[in-house]
């Protein structure tokens, strides 16, 4: 099914950024503290809509395959 492979793909997006950001942090803790933030945030946002996407497509699938049954 589509939905579990994009969802996937976002998770690993979200996660990179996520990890990016951390590292830039970890780097310079002071340059653009605020922004830093904002990405985390923001990434952890996508990870959290992503993770709902994977849980709806499962539940779906699980759906169509008690109607087949």
């Amino acid at each position: 099914m589509q939905a579990f492979s994009v969802a996937a793909s976002g998770i690993a997006a979200a996660t990179a950024r996520f990890d990016a950001s951390a590292r830039r942090t970890a780097v310079a803790p002071l340059d653009n503290l605020a922004a830093e933030s904002v990405e985390r945030i923001q990434a952890e946002v996508a990870l959290k809509a992503n993770a709902a996407v994977l849980r709806s497509a499962n539940e779906m699938t699980g759906t169509l395959l008690d109607i087949l049954a």
